[in-house]
């Protein structure tokens, strides 16, 4: 049986500030954005490529304090490319930077090891690697 994780909810304090950053400056395509009262609102977003989701929104998603999520990654072949698309966009990102060394020879010297970090408007951390294949 596969085991597969679809959603994860990201704690925001402004649906509609979240939306635009991760839509419009991250580049994740907006699968929904449900209103069903005043009070309760969902918003599921995808990053390019992924099989899981992010959530924002409020009254139906878990009580959890807004930029508390920390430690959320995404996996890109080609973490210069990928730093420049999110500069381009606005986003304050790090610059590339080398965590640890290559167990055995890979393709290029920034797989496995290559991060960048961002955050999103309520500090919400993200980590960026860099794995140009899976052997």
């Amino acid at each position: 049986m596969n085991w597969t994780l679809e959603v994860v909810v990201v704690p925001v304090s402004d649906v509609d500030r979240a939306k635009a950053f991760y839509a419009d400056q991250l580049g994740f395509a907006v699968d929904h954005d449900t209103v069903i009262s005043d009070d309760v609102r969902i918003v599921q977003l995808t990053p390019p490529g992924s099989g899981c989701s992010i959530v924002i929104g409020k009254g139906a998603v878990p009580q959890m304090p807004p930029g508390s999520l920390k430690g959320l990654q995404l996996v890109v072949p080609d973490l210069g490319k990928a730093r420049a698309e999110l500069l381009e966009r606005g986003v304050e990102v790090s610059e590339i930077q080398v965590l640890g060394e290559n167990p055995r020879p890979v393709p290029d010297p920034l797989d496995n090891v290559g991060f960048i970090f961002f955050t999103d408007p309520d500090g919400n951390s993200w980590a960026v690697q860099q794995i140009s294949s899976r052997t």
